[in-house]
Formats: structure tokens, C-alpha cells, sequence
């Protein structure tokens, strides 16, 4: 099991957890989050072995790695977290990149796969506040999916097929955001935050 001294850096941050099924909006929560300075965050970007989609980055939205690389670092324990979610369609967190955000002295979010998420908290019991992102309703997915228009009607049941699995998870996670209207889910992500932080709430 990867404990905390492992890693290299002298600060030991915290780890802000957030899962949910695609098109929960977690990312968006995410994106609110990091714009907050005082909570002094900084993304977890993670790795694929998929292609990008649309306008993805490299090393901005996530590391692309080719498969066999991919499944070479799992061998060699490069992965604090990976999840084949698809068939030879893996994603996962390296080390490197929890090391590289501890060496800038800030706390660390994830914008993760339900499966990675509850792993991370697993590893990291303590220090981790693990966030499910809830929809309205599996048919509410259906509709923001459809919206962004970046996949395929096959790989949008999919999606759908597995968000009905990843909602029975819920319970597992420390806390549950219903995100029905934006602007309340933001607001309670941000006291979650706080809370945990031991800040003073704005």
C-alpha cells in the first residue's frame, strides 16, 4: 500500500477527491474550486492512454501515453491509482504528479473515475476528503452528454450503462453533492473544502 512518506516532498497537502459518472458536473466544480485562491489547490492531472478529444492538451488537460507505454508503467509502479474503464481505454494517476504538486506547497484535487477516487481514499484514509458528484437523474446524463457532442451515440449508452453502476457507490464516499442547481453545489463544495481546511468560511 503507498503511504504519505513515500513521496519525496517535505509538504504533505491534502487530497480533494471528486467522482462522479460523466456529465455529473464535477468538472465544472472542480474548475470553480481551483479559482478559489485561499484554498491553495492545485489539479491532479491525470494520465490516458486514449487519444485526445476536441481541444485536450497535453499536460494541461491530461498526459497522453500510448498504450504499451501505459501498461509499462503499471508494471514498474509508476501509478499511485489506474483503471482500465473501457476496453485498453486506461486512465490513472502517476506519482510523479502528486510529488510535483506537494514540491509547489499546495493541496491537491481530483477530478477522478469513481473507482480511482475510492482508491486514493483508501490509500490515503486521513488525508483525503472524497466528494460524489450526484445528477438530477440518469436522463439528465443522457441529455449533457448529447450536448457536448464529442461521442458517438454507442459511447454515450456506455457511459450511461456505467453511471448506473458508479450511483451505487455514493455511499462509499465521504460526502454527496446533489448538483441539481449549479450555484447551490458550488456553494456546498466550497464549505466542504473550508471544513476540511479548517478555514474561516467567506
Amino acid at each position: 500500500m503507498t503511504k504519505i512518506r513515500e513521496f519525496m516532498s517535505d509538504f504533505k497537502g491534502k487530497l480533494f477527491v471528486f467522482s462522479a459518472p460523466s456529465g455529473s458536473g464535477k468538472t465544472t466544480i472542480v474548475r470553480h474550486l481551483l479559482q478559489q485562491e485561499r484554498f491553495n489547490l492545485e489539479f491532479s492531472i491525470s494520465a490516458t492512454s486514449r487519444e485526445p478529444r476536441g481541444e485536450e492538451k497535453e499536460g494541461e488537460d491530461y498526459y497522453f501515453i500510448n498504450l504499451r507505454e501505459f501498461k509499462d508503467k503499471i508494471k514498474s509502479d509508476k501509478f499511485l491509482e489506474w483503471e482500465e474503464v473501457y476496453r485498453d481505454n486506461f486512465y490513472g494517476t502517476l506519482k510523479s504528479e502528486i510529488e510535483r504538486i506537494w514540491a509547489l506547497k499546495k493541496h491537491v484535487i481530483f477530478d477522478i473515475d469513481v473507482v480511482g477516487g475510492l482508491r486514493i481514499k483508501h490509500k490515503f484514509p486521513e488525508e483525503t476528503l472524497a466528494v460524489f458528484v450526484k445528477p438530477p437523474s440518469v436522463d439528465e446524463l443522457k441529455i449533457r452528454l448529447k450536448k457536448r457532442s464529442t461521442e458517438s451515440e454507442d459511447k454515450i449508452n456506455m457511459r450511461i450503462a456505467k453511471a448506473s453502476v458508479e450511483l451505487a457507490t455514493a455511499p462509499q464516499f465521504d460526502k454527496i453533492i446533489k448538483n441539481y442547481i449549479l450555484e447551490d453545489a458550488l456553494k456546498e463544495a466550497e464549505n466542504l473544502i473550508s471544513d476540511f481546511l479548517e478555514l474561516d468560511k467567506v
